[in-house]
């Protein structure tokens, strides 16, 4: 299953070096570009909420082989695509496969680990995720050097028909099957939902946000996801139990990881663009500036998970946040000629804070959650990381896109004499110093949560209050 979730990260994070020469291939903006990772984030958001069900109704091995051939089948569409509308249909048609691979994942490893054992659990579950970003971008870069885009998908076809029929050798169920019934409305209520929120936001990234459009897909979203969330509550047998926010930890973590996930999402995004747009990089010299963090971040996650286990997640969550926000603030001024070295320092910093807090924040949360909400808290952490970082990346996008407008124009009418290719780099390495800025408020404010994180037990199942008369009755 590891193996599985490895390539699900993979395909995800080679598209980030692609990304600008998908651009000048298919002749698109970034706007129009990234909607390759925010399409992909759109396809997860919509169907997590609907996996907590499917971990109900199926059985381990039914549901990851499942989502393996889905994810196959995509891979296969985005090999053959010759335009960018097909390779955003193959993008989706893997996504709706990796969207069920992470969260069962996270599901089984709570099934089988105790509260006590569970950070070391997911801190090699992370161990093996983050080493796909650890090679994806290097990799990603030595292949657009030497070959065609498509072969990154090519590629990918073989490893995931291996892990297709280790899956039918090796897998075995773990959790235990049920007979839930799926609720039509609630699922309709949240896929109009997300659906129209993420489109929303990706939409205002080329649009503007007083654009008709905009307005209009982001209150339906927030319209439908109120009358989703009020059918949740009333419900005996929810899609998604929205119970496990009255846990006060678990509703504290997932807004940190709101805040984590646009921290961690949109630099994935920016930093390419200046490296290789602004600054003229190849897609290899980005990867390879990306690789030193992302192999540290890969060494620390085990060893955040153990600290987890014995000292809990605050003060790790504090000291990574510190450290990015830190880190963070060294890319709000870049120029035309920063330091290649400087950039992997401050990249590398970043990947350290974010592998001390990543999987101690999430998992304080979960921990918290009785046995019966393990399907849908995982459910719901990854829904809500998925639509963060869509939310996220096309909102840095947009802060990116509208502040190097501006800066162009202040460059303009100061007549500052330069060419217009010039003129068009300072404005864009500038709109990526603003969409930075930005980030390091999202930081601040997690950073202040953060303090909050208290170490809490696993709750028990709360008695209905008739059986707790009945029994405070027989005892007296």
């Amino acid at each position: 299953m590891i193996l599985g979730a490895f390539l699900a990260t993979l395909n995800q994070t080679i598209m980030s070096v692609a990304t600008p020469e998908l651009m000048n291939d298919f002749n698109i903006t970034a706007a129009t570009a990234q909607w390759l990772t925010t399409g992909y984030m759109l396809v997860n958001g919509v169907l997590i909420p609907i996996t907590a069900f499917f971990m109900q109704r199926f059985t381990t091995r039914q549901l990851f082989q499942a989502s393996m051939m889905i994810f196959l089948v995509g891979t296969i569409v985005s090999a053959l695509s010759h335009s960018f509308p097909v390779l955003l249909t193959g993008r989706m048609i893997q996504a709706a496969g990796a969207g069920i691979i992470m969260p069962l994942l996270m599901n089984v490893i709570l099934t089988l680990f105790p509260p006590e054992k569970r950070g070391a659990a997911m801190g090699m579950m992370g161990l093996a995720i983050i080493f796909a970003p650890a090679i994806g971008p290097t990799l990603a870069g030595y292949i657009l050097e030497h070959y065609a885009w498509e072969t990154l998908f090519y590629g990918m076809i073989p490893f995931t028909l291996i892990v297709i029929v280790c899956g039918f050798i090796f897998l075995r169920n773990v959790s235990e099957r049920g007979h839930a019934k799926i609720d039509v409305l609630s699922v309709l209520l949240s896929t109009v939902g997300f659906g129209a929120l993420l489109y929303g936001f990706s939409r205002a990234a080329g649009k503007g946000w007083s654009s008709a459009e905009v307005i209009a897909t982001i209150a339906a979203g927030v319209l439908a996801l109120v009358l989703f969330s009020v059918r949740q509550l009333i419900s005996k047998s929810p899609l998604l139990d929205l119970r496990a926010f009255k846990y006060n930890m678990f509703s504290l973590t997932t807004i940190i990881n709101v805040a984590i996930t646009m921290v961690m999402y949109a630099d994935m995004m920016l930093l390419p663009l200046y490296l290789q747009n602004a600054r003229g990089y190849t897609a290899l010299e980005s990867g390879l500036l990306l690789l030193p963090g992302a192999l540290v971040m890969g060494f620390m996650m085990p060893v955040a998970g153990k600290l987890f286990d014995r000292f809990g997640a605050k003060w790790l969550a504090v000291a990574g946040l510190i450290i990015t926000i830190v880190t963070t603030i060294g890319f709000t001024d870049l120029t035309d000629s920063t330091s290649y070295t400087y950039l992997v320092l401050m990249s590398t910093g970043r990947r350290i804070g974010m592998a001390l807090l990543l999987m101690p924040v999430q998992t304080a949360g979960l921990n918290q959650l009785p046995n019966r909400l393990n399907a849908h808290g995982t459910a719901i952490s990854n829904t809500v990381r998925q639509v963060a970082g869509a939310v996220g990346t096309s909102l840095l996008i947009t802060v990116m896109s509208s502040r190097a407008k501006t800066h162009a124009a202040e460059m303009m009418s100061s007549g500052a004499a330069q060419t217009k290719e010039q003129l068009a780099m300072q404005a864009s390495i500038q709109g990526i110093n603003d969409a930075y800025l930005v980030i390091v408020g999202i930081g601040v404010v997690a950073l202040l949560l953060s303090f909050f994180i208290k170490k809490v037990k696993q709750a028990t199942e709360v008695e209905s209050t008739s059986t707790a008369t009945n029994s405070a009755v027989q005892e007296a």
